[in-house]
């Protein structure tokens, strides 16, 4: 993928200014909650401060102000991409270690939210670990900051951005849509090629169901066709996929929900192989790390890798990428990947697939700064398209010393 310029970033602002947008925008809690002008807003912003940022211009359009970080889980990619974001807008970041809170002495959510938010512009949120707890968390908070920013309390209410619920993984799969549009030149280039988002094996158990979630409910708006598999027995939410199906067949596209990992690879243009724990297992687990219990959590994990050691052959293979389109399917992941033979003895992709397509998803996670940064500038700014004009026009971000 080559760089985008300058002039790149001034036709993507034309087009922006076409969309019928209100600004500022609200919380981002799911990507299906967002109208489709909404979408191709963020993603044009987000491309316009990639292609600023390459070009060594100054993004700072914040003269102070926070960035909160929450993660309730643990975080290389959307940790450092929330921060890098915030940086780069000139906000300085804050991360609320919930262990070194008042939160460990029984402070409620509402005063929490409430506490962190008198000079914050932006609170991130990263809450996956407990299914039907996650986005109502996230939910409580802004609840919680609309009463105090309503009653004086606060003289602006921050804006949230869902870093990853138990739902839906926004930020990334709005990275992974990005170089979806970078990748096939246009986001209606999408239309009509066919994304297969298949469970894959994994030597571990436990993870999240916000990205295939958030794959199928974003790809599912852009008249694609979505193919989901996985083995019997290890669903997603079933909400979730009755609103891709919906949504596929409302934007012209398909939805297919199989068992068979070879049909979902036939003729695909896009593999994404991922593993997630089965909804039931994740129904299972929230309880039991409420509670702490370690002994029930250790047998539920031995009865899941278990039961994933059924499934061993659910593997990107080059047999199965050769079966994709003209043998060329884009390969995707959020990352990390369980590679075969290099970060564990058996996983989701083999080696010599993860390899031919390592930069291109490191790629595909480099978007994921600009998508994040989109998100705060239309969250905050009531003229977006006049700020990155101004942008567009600055000077280089780094200092002239002589």
């Amino acid at each position: 993928m080559k760089p985008s310029n300058e002039l790149s970033a001034e036709a993507a602002l034309k087009s922006l200014e076409t969309l019928d947008l209100a600004y500022p925008q609200k919380d981002l809690f799911c990507t299906w909650e967002k109208t489709g002008d909404e979408l191709r807003a963020l993603l044009t912003t987000a491309e316009i401060l990639q292609s600023l940022y390459l070009a060594g211009r100054d993004l700072r359009c914040f003269h102070s102000g926070l960035a909160v970080s929450l993660f309730r889980d643990n975080s290389t990619r959307t940790r450092f991409s929330f921060g890098s974001a915030a940086n780069m807008l000139g906000l300085a970041v804050q991360d609320l270690d919930e262990g070194k809170s008042q939160i460990a002495h029984g402070e409620t959510v509402r005063e929490t939210a409430t506490m962190i938010s008198f000079c914050t512009e932006v609170l991130g949120i990263r809450d996956d670990m407990y299914l039907g707890e996650g986005e109502a968390y996230m939910r409580e908070v802004a609840a919680a900051l609309d009463e105090s920013h309503a009653e004086g309390v606060l003289g602006q209410r921050p804006a949230i951005v869902n870093l990853q619920s138990d739902v839906d993984h926004p930020t990334q799969s709005l990275a992974d849509l990005l170089w979806l549009k970078q990748t096939f030149g246009s986001l209606d280039n999408l239309k009509g090629k066919k994304i297969a988002m298949t469970w894959a094996y994994s030597p571990s158990y436990g993870k999240p169901l916000s990205v295939p979630q958030g794959i199928i409910g974003l790809m599912s708006r852009f008249g694609m066709h979505v193919h989901l598999a996985h083995p019997e027995g290890y669903d997603l939410i079933p909400e979730v996929v009755e609103l891709s199906a919906r949504q596929a067949r409302e934007t012209g596209g398909t939805f297919t929900h199989s068992h068979s990992m070879e049909d979902a690879f036939a003729d695909a243009d896009v593999v994404y192989p991922k593993s997630w724990a089965p909804y039931e297992v994740m129904q299972k687990r929230t309880p039991l790390l409420r509670a702490g219990d370690r002994a029930g959590l250790q047998d539920l994990e031995q009865v899941a890798l278990k039961r994933n050691a059924e499934y061993v052959d659910w593997e990107c293979t080059e047999a199965r990428m050769k079966q994709t389109r003209d043998g060329q399917a884009l390969y995707m992941h959020c990352l990390p990947a369980d590679i075969s033979g290099v970060s564990c003895k058996q996983g989701e992709v083999a080696a010599s697939v993860f390899e031919r397509y390592r930069l291109r998803t490191y790629h595909e996670a480099g978007g994921k700064p600009f998508v994040i940064a989109a998100m705060m500038l239309l969250q905050r700014f009531p003229d977006p398209a006049a700020l990155l004009e101004k942008l567009i026009g600055r000077s280089s971000r780094y200092a002239d010393i002589g």
